[in-house]
């Protein structure tokens, strides 16, 4: 490499740099399987999300062949996710019944398919890099940023452990409310590869870049933050019955959880007390006669409200999981109660994707093919305030939440997320969606409450804070207040109304540019 690499100079590998690829490939495993402790406590860290990143860059940088690189980032992402989603094993073994080395296939499988983006991204950064430092590391964060778009996107989209969440608690969490989710992990792409690509340079510019690096680090921090003002206070009891998922569908064992459950729901005094998905685990028609009316009646002549996880619907026209909300206001309404049915299904969970019925028949999956409901549903009136229900997965699609907030009128003013994710045990799953909940509060600048049946129920502030909680795996309620929010954050209103695709056309057009230099780069290399 020579002495101006970091101003423009081409990043030639140098041989000390050559390793023999098992070495690589094993480091990088390894670097990958780092990278997916950083996105939940006890390790959640930014920095080390970043620094993983940074030495993946650095490999990649030391080579010429894209199938080298390919390679390397295939490796790295493998060892991410499956480090990050080893807990599907769980749920399609010990409660999905399918055999274990099946179980672990199909984990594996998953894992490397949705490897292909990052493996192609970096196959790509090797043949179109630019020359100078700077534009290496953009064209690797639109690259990076192209890759996760993807997975989250595609085939209904996997989202989980996508880079921006390592970051709920440092200096790039202020970019939440500006570019979401996608913005935070390029942002640290960028960081990262510049780093990396500074490595090998002069003391003097290895040193100017180090403090460069820093300054991009810290820069969100600075960024304006406060884009919502109070709307009022509700109080909120949160119900997490801890009941097994083997337990859970057995109708010998029901009648106890929801004999817990309809008590807490009728002694809490709280403004609106909600249990989780699928609380009440039974269609309304196969209640006891009289309950369903009961429950109703309960909260329809009163000032409390009410909001409860159940499938709804019949054989005819197909099944939903829902969460119905009750109250004085809702059953005077068309149908006597609010009615929410979850738009984005779990693949195999909630519905069979075409071709996979076979998959799907190796489990034991109680009512696993639901319909959607639409995307932007209408909120729930509670005292003032617009509470906007959504369904376990759901709150990993910011996106799709933020498109309940193109009429600021209608706006939600408080989130609540109704889960069941005992399906995959005492896992790192709970702590990982507790991170994932909580940077959907610092993208919309809304407070989300979290009724879920074995954790982690919550109240987030709208600044990404949780400030009550219950343990997970115990059986308790959680009272707390929780203030609404009103107003639009940069992130609600352009992903509200476009989507994720101001994103992805910033990084496309990132890479065309890097295309059409590299190739006026070569002209001139070749020309006589």
């Amino acid at each position: 490499m020579s002495a101006g690499a970091g101003a423009g100079a081409d990043f030639t590998p140098l041989q000390s740099r050559a390793w023999p690829l098992a070495t690589e490939l094993l480091l990088l495993l390894a670097a990958g399987a780092l990278h997916a402790l950083s996105f939940a406590p006890p390790v959640a860290a930014g920095w080390l999300q970043a620094a993983c990143v940074a030495l993946l860059a650095w490999r990649v940088a030391g080579t010429r062949l894209p199938g080298h690189a390919a390679a390397l980032g295939g490796a790295f992402s493998v060892a991410w996710l499956g480090g990050g989603v080893w807990w599907l094993f769980i749920s399609m073994h010990r409660y999905g019944g399918m055999p274990a080395w099946l179980a672990a296939l199909a984990v594996l499988l998953l894992c490397g398919f949705l490897s292909l983006y990052l493996a192609a991204a970096m196959a790509a950064w090797v043949r179109w890099r630019p020359a100078s430092g700077w534009g290496a590391a953009l064209l690797f964060a639109a690259l990076w940023l192209l890759a996760e778009l993807a997975r989250g996107v595609l085939f209904t989209g996997f989202p989980w452990v996508a880079a921006g969440y390592a970051h709920v608690d440092g200096a790039l969490a202020g970019l939440a409310p500006w570019l979401g989710v996608y913005g935070i992990g390029a942002w640290s792409a960028f960081v990262a590869a510049f780093v990396a690509t500074a490595v090998e340079r002069p003391g003097r510019e290895r040193i100017g870049a180090g403090v460069a690096a820093l300054a991009l680090w810290w820069l969100p921090a600075a960024l304006p933050l406060d884009f919502t003002a109070a709307s009022g206070t509700l109080s909120v009891a949160l119900l997490q019955g801890n009941v097994p998922q083997d337990e859970k569908f057995e109708p010998a064992r029901q009648p106890e959880a929801l004999a817990w459950t309809v008590g807490e729901l009728l002694a809490a005094r709280a403004d609106l007390v909600i249990a989780p998905e699928t609380a009440i685990p039974v269609l309304p028609a196969q209640l006891p006669e009289g309950f369903w009316q009961g429950l109703r009646g309960a909260f329809a002549d009163g000032e409390r409200a009410a909001l409860v996880g159940i499938p709804l619907g019949d054989a005819a026209s197909g099944y939903t999981n829902s969460a119905i909300g009750l109250s004085r206001a809702a059953a005077d309404g068309p149908r006597g109660f609010y009615r929410y049915d979850k738009h984005h299904l779990v693949p195999f969970g909630e519905f069979i994707p075409p071709g996979f019925r076979w998959f799907v028949d190796l489990m034991n999956m109680p009512l696993g093919d639901f319909n959607r409901g639409p995307l932007a549903a209408p909120a729930f009136a509670v005292q003032g305030q617009r509470v906007a229900p959504n369904i376990c997965y759901e709150d990993l699609f910011g996106e799709e939440l933020a498109a309940r907030f193109v009429d600021p009128l209608g706006a939600p003013t408080v989130l609540a997320n109704l889960s069941n994710i005992a399906w995959f045990g005492e896992s790192v799953a709970i702590a990982q969606h507790l991170q994932i909940s909580r940077l959907r509060a610092l993208e919309l600048q809304r407070p989300m409450v979290r009724a879920t049946n074995t954790g982690a129920t919550v109240i987030i502030d709208h600044r990404g804070v949780v400030t009550h909680a219950l343990a997970p795996h115990s059986r308790g309620v959680l009272r707390g207040p929780v203030q609404g929010r009103s107003g639009l954050t940069p992130f609600a209103a352009w992903a509200g109304h476009l989507g994720l695709w101001p994103l992805g056309l910033a990084a496309l057009a990132g890479l065309l540019a890097a295309v059409l230099a590299r190739r006026r780069q070569e002209r001139v290399e070749t020309a006589p």
